[in-house]
């Protein structure tokens, strides 16, 4: 396989979407979201099921994708072994640009710190994962989207794939928001500063960030999304997951990691971790491929 096709390959547009099957009670749920989807951003679709292949999944697989439309054309990967493993290399050969994948809101310890199959890949992936945390046959809406906007090489590329994804999908606004650490707030003032100098400042930082964000704003074409700027404290992961939850918004769009997490990283808890460990809604962690 040549690979020299996904060196600075753009985030988007989605040219091919990919669903990982898993013969659960949400198998057609997913199978239809990711359907929806694949017409939306007219990408073709191919779907892959890490595990054993049987007569009896096939005919199941057969009668729901009759059921949902999905068409000959759309591709199916049966392959034995490692779950992520096997998705990582299936992706990677087939030049996928969004994997959709079911997702739980929130699983026990023993299934967060052992990792689920989603879980893992958002730490791994070498493309956008979509996790959706309440699946539809009927379909997702996508009408509010946070975009997490921190200050990071990657996060212009996020966020122009967020107002593509916005556009086709027909959001109705889009939140833009970046966090700033309380901590580096602390730091930066000193114990014995006066009062109303440690106000001051405080509201320069946040003055700045503020002046930044608005810079990624005009940088990218969100159209006639309107498009709500915010500048929040807090700790990191925490206080994106927060505002997500309070604005009642629909996805989370955030930068994929720049590393892979080991388990010591999900017990020292990391700002992706905070958002992995209490999904606030369905997320999209968008892979930009540019030097980390």
């Amino acid at each position: 396989m040549d690979y020299s096709k996904l060196k600075g390959r753009s985030s988007y547009p989605f040219q091919t979407l990919a669903v990982a099957v898993a013969f659960s009670p949400r198998l057609e749920a997913v199978l239809a979201e990711a359907a929806r989807l694949a017409d939306t951003f007219t990408a073709q679709l191919l779907l892959i099921h890490v595990g054993k292949r049987t007569s009896g999944k096939e005919a199941v697989l057969q009668e729901i994708c009759g059921r949902l439309g999905i068409d000959r054309e759309s591709r199916m990967i049966w392959q034995s072994g490692e779950p992520i493993s096997c998705l990582l290399r299936i992706c990677k050969d087939n030049l996928v640009d969004l994997l959709v994948l079911g997702a739980l809101r929130r699983e026990n310890v023993l299934r967060y710190y052992l990792g689920s199959v989603a879980r893992g890949m958002s730490r791994r992936a070498k493309c956008s994962l979509l996790l959706l945390i309440e699946p539809k046959v009927s379909g997702s809406s996508f009408q509010e989207i946070v975009v997490s906007c921190v200050a990071h090489p990657k996060t212009l590329p996020t966020l122009n794939t967020a107002v593509y994804f916005a556009k086709q999908v027909g959001s109705r606004k889009i939140h833009v928001v970046r966090e700033v650490d309380q901590s580096g707030l602390a730091m930066a003032m000193s114990d014995d500063s006066p009062e109303g100098e440690s106000t001051q400042v405080k509201d320069q930082l946040f003055g700045q960030e503020v002046m930044a964000l608005q810079n990624l704003i005009d940088s990218c074409n969100p159209g006639e999304i309107p498009v709500n700027s915010k500048v929040i404290a807090g700790r990191p992961g925490f206080a994106i997951r927060q505002y997500t939850e309070n604005s009642g918004a629909d996805l989370l769009v955030i930068n994929s990691p720049d590393g892979r997490y080991g388990i010591i990283d999900r017990i020292f808890t990391h700002d992706m971790e905070h958002i992995l460990e209490r999904m606030p809604c369905n997320m999209l962690i968008v892979h930009s491929r540019i030097p980390d």
